[in-house]
């Protein structure tokens, strides 16, 4: 046998591993897709998923459905608000915990990604009285109402999303030399100028990763939404329990919802993943 031939056949096992993970990742997907295009009748047949007849009645009838509409249009206020929110915060704090040799900054660091180790579901109870005791804080002339509202749903998922995203932006940081900071200051600029004119060009595709990941997280959340929103603020992930009723469930039109909503996200992938591999392989290298 060939050393070529060794060589090849030692791959053997890894793409055997991938081809097994991509089925494993893709089947459910396609049987989702599969199981929006048929009618109530025809799920009811033999298993297959092979799409003989496309049944768009179940997309018609959620996409024209207005409350349906208006989750969609809460998902994308409040995801597109927190990553937005949680980019900037991000971005402030790795700075400060890079640039300035704070006393016990590398404590504050850990503590931080310790609050992302935390279940979810541990905090939702005293969540959920806060969110219910907080209503009509007034702020000067502003009025603030955490339950059943967007500002309140994009306060709770930075909690959850900023130790992330610090975590993220922290090595990306720490790869941008200090040394072109204290040039910029040399020439005059204010710590706001060096952010804008070396850190943000340097770091744009570190916080292009941190904004799509905080985006679809705050867009895939379930347990908060479903408990802290009941109709204003109320999300696409959480209408799809309305398909589960007590006459049965109406899985055609379930399963339409649950691919629509892939959709947002599989766009906003598509159109920003160099600034993923980027992102994730800045400063990993250094001299």
């Amino acid at each position: 046998m060939s050393k070529t031939l060794r060589k090849a056949l030692s791959y053997v096992p890894t793409y055997v591993v991938w081809i097994l993970a991509t089925i494993f990742t893709v089947v459910p997907v396609w049987w989702m897709i599969v199981v929006s295009a048929r009618s109530r009748v025809e799920l009811f047949n033999a298993p297959t998923l092979i799409i003989n007849s496309f049944f768009t009645q179940n997309y018609t009838n959620v996409i024209t459905d207005r409350t349906f509409q208006g989750y969609m249009v809460n998902s994308l206020i409040v995801s597109t608000g927190n990553a937005l929110l949680v980019t900037l915060l991000a971005l402030l704090a790795t700075y400060a915990l890079s640039r300035y040799k704070l006393s016990g900054s590398d404590n504050i660091f850990f503590w931080t990604i310790t609050n992302r180790m935390a279940p979810p579901a541990a905090f939702l109870l005293p969540l959920f009285l806060m969110f219910t005791q907080v209503t009509n804080v007034k702020l000067g002339s502003l009025n603030f109402t955490l339950y059943d509202t967007h500002f309140g749903l994009i306060m709770l998922y930075c909690v959850f999303n900023l130790p992330f995203a610090i975590w993220l932006m922290k090595g990306i940081m720490d790869g941008i030399p200090i040394e072109m900071d204290e040039a910029a200051f040399v020439d005059g600029a204010t710590t706001f100028g060096v952010i804008r004119m070396i850190i943000l060009p340097l770091a744009a595709p570190g916080l292009a990763v941190t904004a799509i990941l905080s985006w679809i997280f705050a867009w895939n959340e379930y347990l908060f939404a479903a408990t802290l929103t009941s109709f204003r603020a109320r999300t696409i992930t959480t209408g799809l329990a309305e398909f589960v009723t007590v006459t049965g469930t109406n899985w055609g039109e379930m399963a339409a919802v649950a691919t629509l909503t892939l959709i947002p996200s599989l766009i906003f992938i598509t159109f920003a993943q160099r600034y993923i591999v980027m992102g994730l392989t800045f400063g990993a290298v250094k001299d």
